[in-house]
C-alpha cells in the first residue's frame, strides 16, 4: 500500500475509489474517470431514458422512474393520470437519494405526497421508481443477485461477467407492500449491510443457505424446478451488455478529458457490482450499479456486547477471489507478450512443417535437421514428439478463468444500439480544447456549420436559442456545475431535437441514426478537402 503514492512505475494501480486517487501517468488503472458519477442513481437513470426514448422494447429491464426534484410535478401529474385511467391501480414506488448507499435513505411510499418534503431534497436529489411488487422468493425471501462484470477496455468495448455472483436475502418473509409494512425494511429491502443487523439474518459456511448464497445455487434450485436456467443466463447477460452501452458514451467524454488521445497516459478497466432483481417471471431487472463493489471476503461477529471479530465469510471468498484474481490475469501486462510469443512460435513451427513436407522425399538426410530446427523454435523437452499441437505452458496451472467474455463476442448483436456512442463521437470532435467535458457555443455554431444543418427554416440564430435554451435549463437541474457549457447529455437532446426537425416522419431512433450517417459523411468530405489542400502544399 502507499497511501501518499508511488514515484517508480507500476504496471497496475489498483485505486480504492476513483481514479483520481493518485496521478498516474503510465500502466493500468482499475478506476475509470467519471466511472463514479456515471453510476449514480440520477446519472444512470438519464442514460438509461435515453437508450428507452430510443429503443424503448430492448430498456424495459429498467423501472419507470423519475427524477427528483425537477421532475416531481411530471411524477405527481403521471401517477394521477395512469389511476384516472384504471382506478385499481394500486402502485407503490421505492425513493433512492442519488449519493446514497447501502440503503441509506432509501424509503418506500404509496402516493406521491407522501415523498419526504425536507430542504434536503434540493441539496441531495433522489430517484423515485416504481417497486417491483412480484419478486421471485427462495424461501418465502425476497433476495437480489450482485453479479461482478469486468469492463476491460473502452475502445475497444471489453466486457466480461463473472460466472457466478452472490445472492443477498432479505430476513422477513415477504409480503406485497401495503401502508402496514411499507417501513419494514427487513422485508423489502435485500441490502446485505441492512440486513446483516436483523436478528434472523444467517451466517451460514455452506453456498446453498443462509442469508448470502451463491447466485450458482439458486440456478441449481430454479433449474431442479424446470426453470429455463439458460434463456435466464442469456436475459441477464443482455441486460448488462444493454447497460453498458448506456453508460460508455458519457465515459469516453470523461476518458479524453483525463487522458487525452495522442498523449502517454493509463488505461483503465474496472470491476463493476450490478444489482439484480428477478421477478416472478424470471425477468431480470436492473436495480443499480456499484462503481465500487465492496470485496471483503469476511464479516464482522459480535462476541459480546461491542467486542467484535472478523470472520471468514466462504460465500464470499467462493466468488470474489476468483473475481480478483481472473481480472488481474486477464489485465496482466506479460499476456501480451505470451500471445506474441505464441503467436511467433506458432508461425516458425508452421515454417518447419512446409519445410519437413517440402523436403519429405529426402526423409533420410533432412529428418535429424528438422527434429533439431523443432527443438530449437519450441524448446521442448526430448519426450516431446515435433508434430505435437500443444506447447509448453508459459504461466502456473491456475483455475479455468471465471469471467467469460461477453462483448465484443456478442458484438453482432447489439452493435445496433450503440448510435449514443456515435453522436459522443460528434460531440468530442467539436469540444475543441482539451481536458473539458463541455462544448461552448463556439463549438456547437461550427458543428452545425461543419455538418450543413443550417438552412433557410433554420438559421444560425436558431442554432444560438437552441444552444441557450438547452444549456440553460440543464444547468437549472443541477448537473455539474464545475465548468459552464453544454454537457453531452445536453448535446443529445439537441441532437435528437434536430434529427426530429429534419426527419419527421420516422420513428425516433431512426430519425436519430438518419442525422448521424449525414453528419458523419459530411465531416468526411471536408476532411477529405483538407487532405486533398495539405498534399497540395
Amino acid at each position: 500500500q502507499y497511501p501518499f503514492g508511488r514515484r517508480l512505475p507500476c504496471d497496475i494501480y489498483w485505486h480504492g475509489v476513483s481514479f483520481h486517487d493518485n496521478n498516474i501517468f503510465s500502466g493500468q488503472v482499475n478506476k475509470f474517470p467519471g466511472m463514479t458519477e456515471m453510476v449514480r442513481k440520477v446519472t444512470l437513470s438519464r442514460a438509461v431514458r435515453t437508450m428507452q426514448d430510443l429503443f424503448p422494447l430492448e430498456y424495459n429491464f429498467y423501472p419507470r422512474s423519475w427524477i427528483l426534484p425537477e421532475e416531481l410535478p411530471l411524477f405527481v401529474e403521471e401517477v394521477r393520470m395512469m389511476k384516472d385511467s384504471d382506478p385499481s391501480w394500486k402502485p407503490t414506488f421505492i425513493v433512492k437519494p442519488d449519493g446514497g448507499c447501502q440503503g441509506d435513505g432509501i424509503y418506500l411510499i404509496k402516493d406521491p405526497s407522501d415523498i419526504r418534503q425536507t430542504g434536503s431534497i434540493h441539496s441531495r436529489p433522489a430517484v423515485v421508481q416504481e417497486y417491483i411488487c412480484k419478486p421471485l422468493l427462495v424461501d418465502k425471501l425476497k433476495f437480489d443477485i450482485r453479479l461482478y462484470v469486468l469492463l476491460k477496455s473502452l475502445e475497444p468495448l471489453e466486457i466480461y461477467i463473472a460466472k457466478d455472483g452472490l445472492s443477498r436475502f432479505c430476513t422477513e418473509p415477504y409480503q406485497e407492500p401495503t401502508l402496514k409494512n411499507l417501513h419494514q425494511v427487513f422485508m423489502h429491502l435485500t441490502n446485505y449491510s441492512l440486513n446483516i443487523h436483523s436478528g434472523n439474518f444467517i451466517h451460514s459456511d455452506s453456498v446453498n443457505t443462509g442469508s448470502k448464497r451463491t447466485f450458482s445455487s439458486i440456478l441449481c434450485r430454479l433449474s431442479s424446478r424446470g426453470a429455463d436456467v439458460k434463456k435466464l443466463w442469456s436475459d441477464i447477460i443482455s441486460l448488462v451488455i444493454k447497460t453498458i452501452i448506456a453508460l460508455t458514451p458519457e465515459l469516453k467524454v470523461y476518458y479524453q478529458s483525463d487522458i487525452p488521445a495522442g498523449k502517454p497516459g493509463p488505461t483503465c478497466f474496472q470491476i463493476l457490482g450490478f444489482d439484480i432483481l428477478l421477478m416472478k417471471n424470471l425477468k431480470p431487472m436492473l436495480l443499480e450499479v456499484n462503481a465500487n463493489p465492496s470485496m471483503r471476503i469476511e464479516h464482522e461477529q459480535e462476541l459480546s456486547p461491542g467486542v467484535f471479530e472478523n470472520v471468514p465469510s466462504p460465500v464470499d471468498e467462493e466468488v470474489k477471489v476468483a473475481v480478483i484474481r481472473d481480472t488481474l490475469r486477464l489485465m496482466d501486462p506479460q499476456n501480451k507478450k505470451r500471445k506474441d510469443i505464441q503467436k511467433n512460435i506458432e508461425s516458425r513451427k508452421i515454417k518447419v512443417n512446409i519445410r519437413y513436407n517440402y523436403f519429405t522425399s529426402y526423409r533420410c538426410q533432412t529428418s535429424e535437421h528438422v527434429s533439431e530446427a523443432n527443438k530449437d523454435l519450441l524448446d521442448i523437452g526430448p519426450a516431446d514428439s515435433p508434430e505435437h499441437e500443444t506447447t509448453r505452458t508459459l504461466e502456473p496451472e491456475l483455475p479455468s478463468l471465471c469471467l467469460k467474455q461477453v462483448f465484443p463476442k456478442y458484438a453482432k448483436q447489439f452493435n445496433y444500439l450503440r448510435l449514443v456512442d456515435r453522436v459522443a463521437a460528434l460531440f468530442i470532435r467539436f469540444l475543441g480544447v482539451k481536458g473539458t467535458t463541455k462544448l461552448g457555443p463556439t463549438g456547437f455554431r461550427t458543428f452545425i456549420r461543419n455538418c450543413k444543418l443550417s438552412n433557410s427554416n433554420f438559421s444560425m440564430a436558431c442554432v444560438d436559442i437552441l444552444y441557450i435554451d438547452i444549456t440553460r435549463r440543464r444547468n437549472g437541474m443541477g448537473i455539474d456545475h464545475k465548468e459552464s457549457g453544454m454537457c453531452l447529455q445536453a448535446f443529445v437532446e439537441a441532437f435528437f431535437c434536430l434529427a426530429q426537425k429534419k426527419y419527421k416522419s420516422l420513428p425516433l431512433h431512426q430519425q436519430v441514426t438518419s442525422l448521424i450517417d449525414f453528419c458523419e459523411y459530411q465531416l468526411a468530405v471536408l476532411d477529405e478537402k483538407r487532405r486533398a489542400v495539405c498534399h497540395a502544399d
